[in-house]
């Protein structure tokens, strides 16, 4: 997951392209994407990991580059950049379609809950430990 910072909001008729530029990025890192979606806040990436990248560069690569490709949106985009965390889960391949829904049912389950509370909900379903205190720039 990524979340923005910065002015204005993800664009939706930006958003197919930025999709497509992240996925170009992934099948240069040998890390094909299966689904890429997101709403005016954060992006999800299901994608297949390398075994030739590590996944602290795969992410750093998608976030660095794809926030450069922003910015050259035009100037109401001069202030983007991604939030400096991102949270990252491994799935099976058995939950693969599940997860390709829960990526492609993004805009009409946000218009019940936010970014921060599913977030949240994820951390919490998984028992992962976190700090409040840092999970939001």
């Amino acid at each position: 997951m990524d979340q923005k910072t910065g002015a204005g909001q993800l664009d939706k008729a930006l958003r197919p392209d930025l999709f497509a530029y992240k996925a170009a990025i992934l099948r240069e890192l040998d890390s094909p994407a299966v689904i890429i979606g997101g709403v005016d806040d954060h992006v999800h990436l299901l994608f297949s990991l390398s075994r030739n990248h590590a996944i602290k560069a795969v992410v750093q690569n998608v976030k660095g580059s794809s926030s450069i490709w922003m910015k050259e949106r035009g100037r109401d985009y001069a202030a983007f950049q991604w939030q400096a965390g991102y949270a990252i889960f491994s799935v099976s391949a058995s939950n693969s379609d599940r997860v390709r829904r829960y990526i492609e049912n993004q805009e009409t389950r946000h218009r019940k809950q936010s970014f921060q509370d599913e977030l949240l909900a994820l951390l919490e379903k998984h028992k992962m430990e976190y700090d409040p205190e840092h999970l939001w720039d």
